[in-house]
């Protein structure tokens, strides 16, 4: 370079400048506050986030018709957040919800975006996970699980993968929503297990983390989609855990949110889908893999793949945090959360259904870490007021742990 040049700044440079400025400001702002007044301003502002998500379930402004085929999605946003802060929803409200999902559901198996689309394992994910959040007979028994496997079965595609439906793409993506719902259904045998595992090692990048597909970039949601697939098929061992941890780690940026992507801007949907994966790493201890045939009395026997999810929330915690979780729910609170309800992307976003979900969810997690037993809950582990604890989760189904139990319980009787 000529020493008159002056190096021009990408426009991804001045983004995360100009992110970085905002950012500093609330921070600035806020540590210039007296106590009492800071520890107003971190109030997880719980009713009004109550209030905003049971609007979008009753009734969706225009604006919204690009979600048309996104609508059992829009029902998992919704009631997960909303179970996440201990809230349900009325009789009513859950009938039509239960009922509206029985007609997207098709007669071949599997859930479209809405009635009379094509299923879709993404839609079929959140209708099912709808269903669980709902709870109670009538939602749990109208999923039909007979035409479910074979929906599944038919999306199996050679490589190992899934396609995300009939004739669509092959991903890391449709692979979890496949193996989750299969599992958490009681559904999940070794003719859906085949070669998944060689399917999401091939998307292991150079850099650590998982991509969509092979030979594209790592990204947060398919990482923690590719993580916790491994760990449901008891083969996350087969993963570069070191290196992909060392790429996690880097995630987290000096805002105190997760980016998704490696030099991209912080988003608190990823509070979610890269803090959510080291909940999976801390229970992923070094004998997962061996626990797949056990010795009985010289004889040995598999392991029902269907056990994986619940006895993995039994396990111990093996190792601390590898990442702030207190500076993670500074940034949810003061630079994700609107003051009239719901949560955004970042500051100068507008609020949505989608951030809510998936921020409240990091919230929860971050909060949950610390501890497996939530009697001995640290009390350094809430930020700001102890109202703002959330529910615990299911780390590998994003399911509230109270709900995924009763569903648990459901599949394994019925």
């Amino acid at each position: 370079m000529e020493a008159s040049e002056v190096p021009v700044a990408t426009v991804t440079q001045r983004s995360q400048k100009s992110l970085e400025s905002q950012v500093g400001r609330i921070y600035e702002s806020f540590a210039k506050l007296p106590p009492d007044a800071q520890f107003r301003m971190l109030e997880l502002k719980r009713e009004n986030h109550i209030d905003y998500l049971k609007g979008g379930l009753r009734q969706l402004p225009s604006s919204f018709c690009g979600l048309y085929a996104l609508r059992p999605w829009v029902c998992f946003w919704n009631l997960h957040s909303l179970s996440l802060l201990g809230e349900s929803v009325d009789a009513q409200l859950q009938n039509n919800i239960i009922d509206f999902l029985s007609r997207c559901q098709d007669p071949n198996g599997g859930y479209g975006g809405g009635p009379g689309q094509m299923p879709h394992l993404a839609t079929t994910y959140a209708a099912v996970c709808s269903l669980i959040t709902l709870g109670g007979h009538k939602a749990l028994s109208s999923i039909n699980r007979s035409e479910m496997y074979m929906f599944l079965r038919q999306m199996k595609h050679p490589s190992g993968g899934f396609r995300i439906h009939d004739g669509g793409e092959i991903d890391v993506r449709a692979c979890y929503a496949a193996i989750s719902v299969a599992s958490i259904l009681n559904i999940l045998d070794d003719e859906l297990v085949q070669n998944v595992g060689n399917y999401i090692l091939s998307c292991q990048t150079y850099e650590g983390g998982i991509s969509a597909e092979p030979g594209t970039e790592a990204h947060g949601g398919y990482t923690f989609c590719g993580v916790a697939t491994m760990i449901m098929i008891n083969q996350v061992n087969q993963l570069d855990l070191p290196k992909l941890i060392d790429w996690l780690v880097f995630q987290q940026g000096k805002e105190c949110g997760f980016k998704g992507r490696t030099n991209k801007l912080v988003d608190c949907c990823y509070s979610f889908w890269q803090g959510g994966t080291f909940a999976l790493l801390q229970r992923a201890c070094s004998t997962i893999d061996q626990e797949l045939v056990i010795p009985v009395g010289g004889k040995s026997f598999e392991v029902n793949f269907n056990d994986i999810g619940h006895n993995f929330v039994k396990r111990s915690v093996e190792m601390e945090p590898l990442f702030d979780g207190r500076a993670l729910q500074l940034y949810i609170l003061l630079c994700s959360q609107e003051e009239n309800g719901g949560l955004k992307d970042k500051p100068g976003k507008s609020r949505d259904f989608y951030h809510t979900c998936y921020a409240l969810s990091g919230l929860s997690v971050s909060q949950h870490i610390w501890s497996d037993d939530e009697s001995l809950l640290m009390p350094r582990a809430v930020l700001g007021p102890y109202s703002n604890l959330l529910e615990p989760i299911h780390p590998l189904f994003n399911v509230v742990l109270e709900r995924y139990h009763e569903a648990r319980d459901f599949f394994t009787t019925f």
